[in-house]
């Protein structure tokens, strides 16, 4: 049987593992700590084609620089002495282009679409019973120039085949009448699903322990050893894996895993914080993304989630909490009737989300070592295209046609 080391046990190094059990390759999955306590439980569970637009924009450069000095704001680029932040801030710069934003739609479309078909084969599979509902996102702003922008969203969308519709105040009223919104109206992209991440991770891992895969916790990659220019062992700090096929999915530590295959991949860490609250204080139907404070609102069976910010930081940088007043405070300006509490520092959820230099995820097969297969930088799109990301790393694995062009998400194109 066939071999094969996923290094990473968030949901892109699951989703991968799953896709090649299913092919036959005999898997084990090695993280480097606690799989449950990773970016891809306490994130919104976004499943979201509406999402294609890259994190690498024209404007968000110049308002990243504008929202420096401010503790609670809603992206946040820490300054410091660090040689791969300078390289990735120059390439991101120079990918934040309308140019960019255009050719990254489709492809971004694609893969979501894709993915979103995978989540939905994998619910109606035996021990998957993790909560989903696809009944669409609200996109809700509250300035005028928001407002415009939204509306021509929608119609980009719309020319790309997905089901979004601009919604005034009244309209946003008839499909959310139990909470009252302080908004001007929203985009609803009927388009996009949601699920709980922590009930699909959960699922995903029952099912490779029932299926003869094995889960390594707590145990960090140190090396590899390489003949004739393809890897043969993973060497971890509890002992040596052989390998047939290595597939990189280490998320916001894959710049520091790439190196120790001689591969250049510009990535940082972008911290985000979540938290959870009693879904009946907030009686939403469907997700609400708050535009002006870049906040996603998550509603799960009982609980819902806040979660936001995009703190470009240090990995061992402690928690700012800081950061999740901006949350609360966002909340309360869109849903001015209901109550929302600051939460203690033990009931707020961090976790890193892995971002690329030009905000497109990195999925393919390594040219200069074939079986290497590097599937992250999915920044905040994880979850939405972890399904999607699995099944083409299983497709890439076993040498057949994939179901997404991947030309824009190759690794190793920054050389």
């Amino acid at each position: 049987m066939k071999t094969a080391i996923v290094i990473g046990g968030g949901i892109i190094g699951l989703s991968s593992a799953y896709y090649l059990s299913r092919a036959g390759w005999q898997v084990t999955v090695i993280d480097k700590g606690n799989r449950r306590n990773n970016c891809s439980t306490g994130n919104a569970g976004y499943i979201c084609p509406s999402h294609f637009v890259p994190l690498a924009t024209p404007g968000i450069v110049s308002q990243g620089l504008k929202w420096m000095l401010n503790s609670r704001s809603p992206f946040y680029v820490q300054p410091r002495l660090s040689w791969p932040l300078i390289q990735w801030g120059i390439q991101f710069m120079r990918s934040a282009t309308a140019q960019h934003v255009q050719a990254s739609a489709r492809p971004l479309r694609d893969i979501a679409l894709f993915s979103m078909a995978c989540y939905e084969d994998l619910k109606k599979e035996p021990g998957f019973d993790f909560f989903y509902a696809h009944d669409g996102m609200l996109e809700a702003v509250q300035t005028a120039e928001n407002v415009h922008h939204a509306k021509e969203t929608a119609a980009i969308a719309r020319d790309l085949g997905l089901d979004a519709e601009w919604l005034d105040k009244d309209g946003v009223k008839a499909i959310e009448p139990d909470v009252e919104m302080n908004i001007l109206g929203a985009t609803w992209f009927r388009c996009d699903a949601h699920c709980n991440p922590e009930q699909l991770v959960q699922n995903l891992e029952e099912y490779l322990l029932k299926n003869g895969a094995e889960l390594q916790a707590d145990s960090e990659v140190t090396g590899f050893t390489k003949q004739n220019g393809v890897i043969t062992q993973v060497q971890t700090d509890k002992g040596t894996h052989n390998a047939d096929l290595v597939v990189l999915a280490t998320g916001s530590w894959s710049r520091e895993m790439a190196a120790k295959l001689d591969l250049s991949l510009p990535l940082v860490a972008g911290r985000g914080y979540s938290f959870l609250a009693n879904a009946s204080d907030f009686p939403l139907r469907r997700p609400v993304i708050l535009t002006e404070g870049r906040v996603a609102v998550s509603p799960f069976e009982e609980q819902i989630r806040f979660g936001g910010t995009m703190e470009i930081t240090a990995i061992n940088t402690p928690p700012r909490y800081k950061r999740v007043e901006g949350i609360v405070q966002s909340a309360r300006e869109f849903f001015p009737q209901l109550k929302l509490e600051q939460p203690k520092a033990e009931d707020i959820w961090y976790g890193y989300r892995p971002c690329s230099a030009d905000g497109l995820p990195y999925i393919g097969r390594l040219q200069k070592t074939p079986n290497v297969i590097v599937a992250t930088g999915h920044s905040m799109l994880g979850l939405s295209l972890g399904a999607g990301t699995g099944k083409l790393v299983a497709e890439l694995a076993e040498e057949e046609k994939v179901s997404v062009d991947l030309g824009m998400f190759s690794p190793e194109r920054f050389g």
